[in-house]
């Protein structure tokens, strides 16, 4: 079982090739959740995120003849820079497995942190399809698996985190939020914490649809979820560690889930307001807040920002989904009567002042009387939206709501 002392030597073999990063105040969320709100910058590390602290710590620590065979990882991203800037520094061949849906930007910084000290592979939907060809390349080629989370030697170097964290502040941490996927970064921290910081509670933060930490609580081992939604890419794992979940399961921690949407305006306010750029995951904590504000009112909490490794190609995506949660973008299939001027009169006597169309999708049908049209209206204010089904229901216009229909909502959206 994972210990305080294998943290503090992980925390010595590392220091020289980690960044020591920023523990910040952030006054605005201070004053909104009526708490002590500090942020962890590990999205300022050196592969910009905390996963170099593990990948680092367990290369290192291999013997001449492991680093000679060579190792393999899998990663949906942060993990593969960690193994990779560490394979270039410690001059270790890798072999890099990554999902086909991993962000560009991660797939580029990851071979450019290696160089040529690794092979990137793009094979895998998702991330445990990526493990389980890279177990496969293990046994073949004889070269060592670095675990993306379920390794005491990865645990560790997640457990600096707070050890670092904890040097950093000299009040009382109530509440460590940090996001949690396989569960390495929140069972190391949570070891530190039981040795120097035992009152701090963890809550540890899952992406809705990727609940596998929750799953496994709950029945009491680790399990499998049949599928996994992939948006979170940086925590979206269909089954945890069994280390960290032996961890985990006696801690002192609670499992929070956030929507996508919450994840989304959280990386959006970020942008805008603190010039911070980051992943989903990197969110996620920051995004947990509003689930437990009557907790930390009066609290000095720490939310980890763990990773800043985000695509600018998926920008639109994220601002779309922000929109959409916070009650300011809506889709309709709107039947509009086939004569002219009935698209006039829905601009005229429907929209709002306020209101906008961003989308409009409709084919005319001579041999019919009406027809439906996709219409995705984007509103200023979120109060703005009753008022214009109103309209709608008063002029008698037949209409769906999309976000009604998650399968139709996707397939037409």
């Amino acid at each position: 079982m994972l210990n305080a002392q294998q943290i503090q030597d992980a925390y010595n073999a590392i220091s020289s090739v980690i960044k020591k990063t920023p523990l910040e105040k952030h006054e605005f969320l201070s004053q909104k959740f009526s708490a002590n709100i500090y942020l962890k910058r590990e999205d300022l590390q050196v592969v910009r995120s905390y996963k170099l602290r593990g990948a680092y710590n367990l290369i290192s620590s291999l013997s001449q003849n492991q680093k000679d065979q060579g190792i393999v990882c899998a990663s949906a991203g942060n993990h593969a820079q960690g193994v990779a800037h560490s394979c270039s520094l410690l001059k270790v061949k890798g072999i890099i497995y990554m999902p086909r849906i991993t962000p560009k930007q991660k797939i580029r910084m990851t071979e450019k942190r290696g160089g040529e000290w690794i092979e990137v592979r793009l094979e895998g939907d998702t991330f445990d399809e990526s493990a389980k060809l890279a177990r496969e390349f293990q046994k073949t080629n004889e070269a060592t698996f670095i675990h993306p989370f379920d390794h005491e030697s990865i645990m560790a170097g997640g457990g600096t985190v707070a050890l670092e964290m904890l040097t950093q502040i000299e009040e009382p941490i109530d509440f460590l939020v940090a996001p949690i996927g396989g569960g390495g970064l929140c069972s190391g921290m949570a070891v530190w914490l039981q040795a120097h910081s035992s009152h701090t509670k963890l809550c540890g933060v899952e992406p809705e649809g990727a609940e596998s930490m929750t799953a496994s609580m709950t029945e009491g081992k680790v399990v499998t979820l049949n599928s996994v939604e992939k948006f979170v890419d940086g925590a979206a794992v269909a089954q945890v560690g069994h280390h960290t979940f032996s961890v985990l399961k006696n801690a002192n921690m609670e499992c929070v889930q956030v929507s996508t949407g919450a994840i989304c305006a959280e990386i959006i306010n970020l942008y805008t307001d603190d010039a911070i750029v980051v992943e989903p995951a990197g969110a996620m904590s920051i995004a947990a807040l509003e689930k437990i504000k009557t907790q930390i009112q009066g609290k000095t909490v720490v939310c980890i920002v763990s990773g800043g490794n985000n695509d600018l190609d998926r920008i639109p995506e994220i601002k779309e989904r922000a929109l959409i949660h916070q009650g300011l973008k809506h889709y309709f299939l709107v039947s509009f009567p086939q004569r002219a001027g009935a698209l006039r009169e829905f601009l005229d006597q429907v929209l709002g002042p306020n209101d906008d169309i961003t989308r409009f999708e409709y084919t005319k049908s001579n041999h019919k009387e009406g027809g439906p049209a996709l219409v995705g209206i984007e509103l200023k204010y979120a109060k703005d939206y009753q008022p214009l089904v109103d309209r709608m229901q008063t002029r008698k216009l037949p209409f769906r709501v999309l976000a009604d229909d998650k399968q139709l909502f996707e397939f037409l959206v």
